[in-house]
């Protein structure tokens, strides 16, 4: 892999016009999501991009352009819908080619019925990589930092937890990040500004973030995120300053 970056930011992309009608409902990010975290490492960005083979090459030449590990969910099959690897191989401006190490492994599984059709799976960017498939063996590819998988959750899933084992484990951190959570309560967001900044100019290796209730109420999560030390201090800071302001709070956890 050609990660350039020590703490680079990982970025998935979800490919199908049938997420952006509402016909399927997107469940890798969540997936992901668990994933990075049991590592210690945490999603940056995600992208939802229909089949529109324009919007997927321009997308994908953008997000090869940056330091960043991203993984890419859907398109790689072989019908003519399955747009992911042409789109690919225009935005690294590579050749496609038929990948020998995937060659094998589909003639392995499926003997001459690979052709003529099947084979079009392993036609790849040049220079890729294959991604082993545990469920049908059927792989997937990886193009430098970007790591392309099937759509099936069965599938990608284990795929994915592949790639972050095999190619980034120098990036799992044993200290894994933690947050802490404390409630405001009848506050207005206006008040707490003040606080809120001080607090992340004190402590810039930490993220503090504030949530307002989704139903209206007048109450806001106030949360403090990083390694343990940094954050343990930030949010003793947090809850210090707004137990000086009188400002009503709740219990505070951690997760």
């Amino acid at each position: 892999m050609t990660t350039g970056a020590d703490n680079p930011h990982i970025g998935i992309i979800l490919i199908g016009d049938e997420l952006l009608s509402g016909k399927r409902q997107d469940k890798h990010m969540p997936a992901v999501v668990e994933m990075l975290h049991e590592r210690g490492l945490e999603l940056a960005w995600a992208r939802m991009v229909g089949d529109d083979a324009t919007l997927l090459e321009r997308t994908l030449a953008e997000t090869m352009g940056a330091d960043d590990i991203v993984f890419s969910f859907g398109g790689i099959g072989a019908t003519p819908d399955d747009r992911t690897r042409q789109c690919a191989a225009r935005a690294a401006g590579r050749a496609l080619e038929i990948n020998a190490a995937g060659r094998d492994i589909l003639e392995t599984k499926f003997g001459n019925e690979a052709y003529p059709n099947r084979i079009h799976m392993v036609e790849w960017p040049t220079g890729s990589e294959v991604i082993p498939n545990p469920i049908n063996q059927v792989p997937g590819f990886s193009l430098g930092d970007h790591h392309f998988v099937p759509g099936f959750p069965r599938m990608a899933w284990p795929m994915v937890a592949w790639v972050l084992d095999t190619h980034y484990g120098h990036l799992q951190d044993a200290e894994r990040d933690v947050e802490y959570l404390v409630e405001v309560f009848d506050t207005p967001e206006s008040a707490l500004i003040d606080l809120m900044q001080a607090v992340m100019d004190a402590h810039p290796a930490v993220r503090v973030a504030c949530l307002p209730a989704a139903d209206g109420r007048r109450r806001i999560e106030f949360g403090v995120r990083g390694r343990p030390a940094p954050a343990a201090a930030a949010f003793d800071a947090l809850v210090a300053a707004l137990n000086e302001s009188a400002i009503p709070t709740g219990a505070c956890t951690s997760r």
